[in-house]
């Protein structure tokens, strides 16, 4: 007498289990809102973290902007996409941190948001550091310059001689 009660009682509570939400799956279930406001930068840059931003850049952000952030890739160009050149040092200067900040949470027009899952803040923040260590060292180029990749060969002179075909 005392099993069938067992095994109704488990089967009731299994059933009021199956049909009442848990907070995880409620949660799991409701889109987040996009960030309006960048949390303050509380980190501080260590070589664990400058490591850990290179790591994220090579998996999330290279793919389509490049290893070096010239943002000159095949998937870029096949995307239809004009990215910054992050190598140009006057590419972010306009650009704070809490800007880029949003922009790598939320993700903008065809960029994906890099999820608090993939990335803390802390780790955003040093994401951002990395990017802006790209252009160090660079000369700053004119505006209507082209990357010195990009620049197409000069003509020949009009007096040079022509080749055989």
């Amino acid at each position: 007498m005392f099993k069938p009660f067992l095994v109704l009682s488990a089967a009731i509570v299994f059933e009021i289990a199956a049909l009442t939400p848990t907070a995880a799956v409620v949660a799991a279930s409701t889109p987040q809102e996009p960030a309006t406001a960048a949390p303050a930068n509380s980190s501080k840059s260590t070589p664990a973290s400058r490591e850990k931003a290179k790591k994220i850049f090579a998996i999330d952000c290279a793919l389509c902007h490049g290893d070096n952030g010239n943002g000159k890739t095949d998937l870029a160009k096949d995307m239809g996409l004009t990215l910054l050149d992050w190598t140009d040092p006057k590419a972010l200067a306009n650009h704070p941190d809490q800007e880029l900040f949003l922009i790598i949470r939320n993700g903008k027009d065809k960029m994906p948001a890099e999820g608090e899952g993939r990335a803390k803040n802390d780790d955003v923040y040093a994401l951002i550091a990395y990017i802006r260590e790209m252009s160090k060292n660079q000369p700053a180029r004119p505006a209507d310059a082209a990357p010195a990749a990009d620049a197409a060969p000069a003509p020949p002179p009009a007096d040079a001689p022509k080749p055989n075909r």
